[in-house]
């Protein structure tokens, strides 16, 4: 058993991920949200974190930044208590590399498991749906590399709504044998609730072997 793992297929913190993000803030039964904005950290992070705030605020929640921005904060025991303590996690889009390496074997990616496992909600939006896969789709070919790993077998694209064709069937096609690619649509969702089954909020597609297959084959 677990908490609630929500794979957001990116567009979080706009107004098409509102009855999304309220039924996550009811799952936690918090009213704050712990915003990482690790992928963003070349990219504006505070920027982030005020659109997560305008945007949980009509919903009668608040938004505590966790500005894990390079590996010595996620080594810091004292921001690790902050994640640890958190009932609703939310790591947002940006670069998927650089979140990977920067919580990899750290107190903070730690303590952001040990939450979710204690029966916090945590999710990932775009790249943060990203890493939190093993193996993780490598945005800059479309091969696979290591991710987190929280879940797997399972590799998961965002964004899926915006590929090309060929881009898609190239990273289909690369997949390990036996794998099971997520595809999500901007502002879609793939719910994994606490007793392992899934659900998926908007267009979420499985495929494995290059055939189309059901969220119950996801982990």
């Amino acid at each position: 058993m677990s908490g609630l793992l929500a794979l957001v297929g990116g567009g979080e913190f706009l107004p098409p991920c509102r009855d999304l993000d309220r039924e996550l803030l009811t799952a936690s039964g918090t009213t704050e949200v712990l915003v990482m904005p690790t992928a963003a950290a070349f990219e504006h992070p505070e920027r982030v974190v005020d659109r997560a705030r305008e945007h949980f605020a009509p919903l009668g929640a608040t938004v505590r930044a966790l500005m894990v921005l390079a590996r010595p904060d996620a080594l810091d025991p004292d921001v690790a208590a902050v994640a640890r303590a958190s009932r609703f996690t939310y790591l947002a889009g940006g670069s998927p590399m650089h979140l990977k390496s920067v919580l990899k074997d750290t107190p903070v990616w730690d303590a952001v498991v040990a939450a979710w496992r204690d029966g916090g909600v945590l999710a990932g939006s775009s790249a943060g749906a990203m890493v939190l896969s093993d193996p993780m789709v490598d945005p800059r070919g479309g091969a696979f590399t290591l991710g987190l790993g929280l879940v797997a077998p399972l590799a998961v694209v965002p964004h899926h709504d915006t590929w090309s064709h060929d881009r898609a069937q190239r990273t289909v096609q690369l997949a390990p044998r036996g794998l099971a690619v997520l595809a999500l649509d901007t502002s879609c969702a793939a719910l994994r609730f606490g007793d392992g089954h899934w659900e998926a909020r908007g267009r979420a597609e499985v495929t494995i072997d290059g055939r189309p297959a059901g969220l119950d084959a996801l982990p």
